[in-house]
Formats: C-alpha cells, sequence, structure tokens
C-alpha cells in the first residue's frame, strides 16, 4: 500500500496518558500510532476512517521512555494524579469550604 505523506516525530501529538501519537488526516479524523509500536520500529500509522497511510520519521533516541503496565496501575489506582493533582485537589477542597461557608446563612 502506498504512503501519503512522510511525517517528522515532531510534528506529530502525543498523549502521555494513552502513549498514542496522533496526526491530523485530510478526511478529518486522526492517523494514530502507539509509543510502544515506534519502540517495536513500526514507522506506518493508519487513519481508522479511510485507507491513507504516513510514515513517521524519528529516531529511537528522541522516543519518551516506555512505560511499563505496573506504573500506569498505579497511576490509575492514584486518579493519575501527581504532586501537581494533589497541590490542585486541596486547592479545590479549600475553596469548596470557603464556599460552604459564605452559603451559610447566619
Amino acid at each position: 500500500m502506498s504512503i501519503y505523506e512522510e511525517v517528522e516525530f515532531e510534528d506529530l501529538n502525543y498523549d502521555p496518558k494513552t502513549q498514542m501519537y496522533t496526526y491530523p488526516c485530510p478526511c478529518g479524523d486522526m492517523f494514530s500510532i502507539s509509543l510502544e509500536a515506534l519502540w517495536d520500529g513500526e514507522d506506518i500509522a493508519t487513519c481508522p476512517s479511510c485507507t491513507l497511510r504516513i510514515e513517521i520519521i524519528y529516531d529511537e533516541e528522541d522516543l519518551p521512555q516506555l512505560r511499563e503496565e505496573s506504573e500506569s496501575e498505579d497511576e490509575d489506582e492514584k486518579g493519575g494524579q501527581g504532586e501537581e493533582g494533589e497541590n490542585m485537589k486541596k486547592e479545590v477542597d479549600g475553596l469548596a469550604e470557603n464556599t460552604k461557608k459564605s452559603l451559610t446563612i447566619k
């Protein structure tokens, strides 16, 4: 099958939560390829809505480290929150408490 376009790795959008790279397809959908597939040496991303395919131009040294299954399970158990998420939760809780106080009728 032929390749629609060669795309530089830097031009892809990356979602660290799903470890997926995407790129807009002319049909309106998105080409997608997983980080794991790139680490396995695959360089063709497909569009689920049409027959177009793109070739990803990259060096393995440019790829982020592949997250292990246990790491993603740990993040899921924590709600995907790191220190930043915990701080935000504290801020939201504080705002909620202040809102309760200001809405209390005396």
